[in-house]
């Protein structure tokens, strides 16, 4: 008989924060616990858990609570809102073919999105009604694989964030593991092997019918429609991958990916032989040592290419050291380097700022809110919309030492809000007699200082 041992819940499964229905909260809680009290089991029932329509219910509430656009089908949330049944019927009728098994998922659109070294990356938008089952799976599914998942991978993990992720690896370096390995995994989403992938799920879901939704999902059909022509879309068959955009894809993987943190923390891992410590962001990861030799780096390849399936950007990973002068690691926005002491002390200070390319990247978002073509938005609207963005890149960008990358960007933004207001009419615009511009569009317009 298998020994039970009292579990201790980690914040997202001690209370309730995220608002789901208290019954469905209960439910995510108990499975979680049966999960880390038995890491060796395999769950046999699921799918009657995530056909339950106070769960399909809870899924609709997050879908529609993110938003998003319509799938190839074209039905938006706004339509599920006004159609004559309206969210109930239409869960109704989901809760239906799901017990049924009737419920086959549509192809996924696909859209190419700016990246932002200037190439694109595909987004796959599956279709509304999609999103909902794929939604009340991951309700079901989340806590079994978040017992099993490892305290070094934050990415895409509920009450976990990237600032977790920069604070370990910021106390890491502090700790003289200043040798790192960056790595980049090259198309990661898109070549995460199917196979493979379910042999991960099977691991601890038993589930048929849970196992062929999941499959389903994997191999669902890509559809795009050519920019500028008219007649059918161009269908892609997936034979890898889980297309960024849907709902299930971040969770599988990270499941995928917690093989590697497993093998990392092994007998023969870098944890034991190097006593490196990992940082894991979804497929963004760095390895933090005292020394970097050939044995780390040859360990990734041997894992991460010949043992899982994937392929790493060797143009993109490197290894640094940031003891020695001018170098500098570049993680999920923020740059870390050791700087001189500002009073001319021999020691040096770690030192985390918003990276270059964030702040390249703030400034040309910023420059497309005030362009010429922005002249028809009325100017309270327009401050909005600028108060807004910038608030939200200073909330992620307010840690260590922002300063600096704050006052630059606040003259460039009023240097910016200023011309915009010049060019908006054939009249000169001017601030009021005896009122500067700096008082004008901070005071009288309401512009927000970093």
């Amino acid at each position: 008989m298998t020994e039970r041992r009292h579990v201790p819940l980690p914040a997202a499964f001690a209370d309730n924060r995220d608002g789901l229905p208290e019954k469905v909260f209960i439910l995510r809680k108990r499975l979680y616990i049966k999960a880390k009290q038995e890491p060796r089991f395999r769950f046999y029932a699921l799918y009657d858990r995530i056909t339950r329509p106070d769960v399909l219910a809870a899924a609709w509430d997050q879908v529609a609570m993110n938003g998003g656009a319509p799938g190839v089908d074209g039905v938006s949330i706004e339509d599920v809102l006004n159609a004559p049944g309206g969210v109930d019927g239409f869960l109704t009728e989901l809760h239906e073919s799901l017990t049924q098994k009737t419920y086959r998922p549509r192809a996924v659109r696909l859209k190419m999105i700016p990246k932002a070294n200037g190439g694109e990356r595909p987004l796959g938008i599956p279709t509304v009604r999609d999103r909902v089952v794929q939604t009340a799976a991951k309700l079901i599914l989340e806590p079994i694989f978040e017992a099993d998942f490892l305290a070094v991978s934050y990415g895409f993990r509920p009450r976990r964030s990237a600032h977790d992720a920069l604070d370990a690896i910021e106390e890491g370096l502090a700790r003289g593991l200043t040798a790192v390995y960056d790595a980049d995994l090259k198309g990661y989403f898109d070549r995460i092997p199917h196979a493979l992938l379910l042999a991960c799920v099977q691991r601890r879901v038993a589930d048929g019918a849970v196992l062929k939704l999941i499959r389903q999902w994997l191999r669902a059909p890509m559809q795009e429609q050519p920019q500028g022509r008219r007649g059918p879309p161009r269908t892609i068959r997936r034979r890898a991958g889980t297309p960024q955009g849907g709902v299930i894809s971040p969770l599988l993987a990270n499941l995928y990916l917690h093989w590697m943190d497993k093998r990392f923390h092994g007998a023969d891992g870098p944890a034991q032989f190097a006593k490196a410590r990992l940082v894991r962001y979804a497929d963004d990861f760095v390895i933090l040592a005292r020394y970097q030799g050939t044995r780390i780096s040859d360990w990734v390849e041997a894992i991460v290419e010949d043992w899982m399936g994937l392929e790493i950007n060797r143009d993109k990973t490197r290894t640094v050291t940031l003891r020695q002068p001018g170098a500098s690691l570049d993680f999920l926005g923020y740059t870390f380097r050791f700087e001189q002491d500002k009073f001319g002390r021999p020691q040096r200070f770690l030192n985390r700022v918003p990276s270059a390319k964030a702040c390249a990247r703030e400034r040309e978002r910023l420059r497309r809110m005030t362009g010429p073509e922005r002249c028809l938005v009325p100017v309270p609207q327009l401050i909005t919309e600028i108060n807004q963005q910038v608030r939200g890149w200073a909330n992620y960008f307010g840690k260590g030492r922002s300063r600096p990358a704050f006052r630059s960007m606040n003259w460039f933004l009023q240097q910016r809000v200023v011309r915009h207001l010049k060019r908006r009419s054939q009249r000169p615009y001017r601030p009021p007699a005896g009122v500067t511009w700096y008082q004008h569009i901070y005071k009288h317009l309401g512009l927000v200082q970093l």
